[in-house]
């Protein structure tokens, strides 16, 4: 009696990976771009760059953040095929005469020129003020639910 062991193995390896795959677990990423959509305005069809900016936060796939100063921040969506996860040291940002248009200029990642398809601006100053207010906002557990507003005491 002859048994088939690489079919059992690869029957068992599948069995397996079904289990341990379950709904996807947000990362970082997707739960600071949920919080930047929140504080996100409409699409705007372009906005003033000086030439630098403060920072930049990779946020996913095909998005990312870019402050131009301290407090203005703009939410920008890329086309694909780029994937703005594993940009990791620099991004540039091309312009025309000190404006970025959507579907005109580019985040340049590496090699990669990634045409912009949407600007948003971010109510930053809003986003940081609520932040404060509520410390845990800033990291949520994923699935977690507020807890349900305490009763009122009972009257004396």
């Amino acid at each position: 009696m002859r048994h088939n062991l690489p079919g059992l193995g690869l029957a068992a390896l599948a069995l397996l990976s079904a289990c341990a795959s379950g709904p996807p677990q947000k990362t970082a990423q997707d739960l600071a771009l949920e919080r930047y959509q929140t504080y996100a305005g409409a699409p705007l069809p372009y906005f003033t760059w000086l030439g630098r900016y403060d920072s930049w936060e990779p946020l996913g796939k095909d998005h990312l953040v870019v402050f131009t100063t301290a407090f203005d921040a703009y939410l920008l969506k890329v086309w694909a095929p780029c994937d703005m996860r594993f940009v990791v040291n620099a991004i540039g940002l091309t312009s025309t005469s000190s404006t970025v248009y959507a579907r005109l200029d580019s985040v340049i990642a590496g090699r990669q020129r990634c045409p912009i398809d949407e600007i948003r601006r971010i109510d930053y100053r809003r986003m940081k003020a609520e932040m404060r207010q509520t410390p845990n906002s800033a990291a949520p557990s994923a699935g977690a639910q507020s807890p349900p507003p305490a009763a009122p005491p009972p009257p004396q």
